[in-house]
């Protein structure tokens, strides 16, 4: 308990600076959630959601796990969407995923963590296998990586346009929008991959389309990286 008593003083001390600069600010958190985003995004401990788009607590709704996986036969994700589509009534799904992601890189090297996050990842290879001419066709380990995040991005956002809370919403003519980010660590930006979708029709053409751009725009990138002689 010691070892974690740093941590209670701590808690202590934000919850005293946040009635100082604002007396109601705990009062108003009682009595109000009422967010118009859901943040899908990866567990790791450098991606914290509220803070990187600075929101304050009540205005994003999040939802994170190993690798921001989204599957339709996880409950605990699934009760997520439900939750916010239903009864938050939000009004867009992010799901945000981020550069040098460890989960991420276990699937793409095949490296044993545990027997459950084995299983977990088994969803991420699941794309990597999905993708595997386009991944095998980069040059090295870094960027083979990097597309690997990307791809996930893009068919974890096309898992949520599946999912039977969103599918409902959309069919009863409900104003609800999925996008794709990413989440750049080394310098705090997150960039659209240009998977934006607001309804059910054309869903496999925009994932294709969606496909496209990130390969040109990892093409031009790395072209003014290392241009050609």
């Amino acid at each position: 308990m010691d070892q974690l008593q740093v941590l209670l003083d701590r808690n202590t001390s934000w919850a005293q600076r946040k009635v100082a600069d604002d007396p109601q600010f705990f009062r108003r958190l009682v009595g109000q959630q009422n967010p118009e985003y859901l943040w899908i995004g990866c567990a790791d401990s450098r991606v914290p959601a509220n803070e990187i788009v600075d929101l304050p607590p009540g205005e994003l709704f999040v939802h994170r796990n190993v690798a921001n996986v989204v599957s339709l036969h996880d409950n605990n994700c699934q009760s997520v969407i439900e939750f916010a589509v239903k009864a938050l009534q939000v009004k867009h799904i992010m799901v945000v995923g981020h550069y040098g992601c460890s989960g991420v890189r276990c699937a793409l090297e095949n490296h044993s963590v545990g027997p459950c996050s084995d299983t977990w990842l088994e969803q991420v290879k699941d794309v990597r296998r999905r993708h595997a001419a386009l991944i095998e066709a980069e040059p090295d380990d870094n960027r083979r990586h990097t597309l690997l995040c990307e791809l996930n991005v893009l068919e974890q956002t096309f898992n949520v346009c599946c999912s039977p809370a969103v599918v409902e919403a959309w069919r009863s003519g409900q104003e609800l929008s999925v996008h794709g980010w990413i989440y750049r660590l080394s310098d705090g930006c997150v960039r659209h991959l240009d998977f934006s979708i607001g309804g059910e029709e054309g869903l496999e053409r925009l994932r294709d389309a969606a496909l496209d751009g990130i390969q040109a725009i990892r093409a031009q990138y790395y072209a003014q990286r290392h241009p050609r002689p």
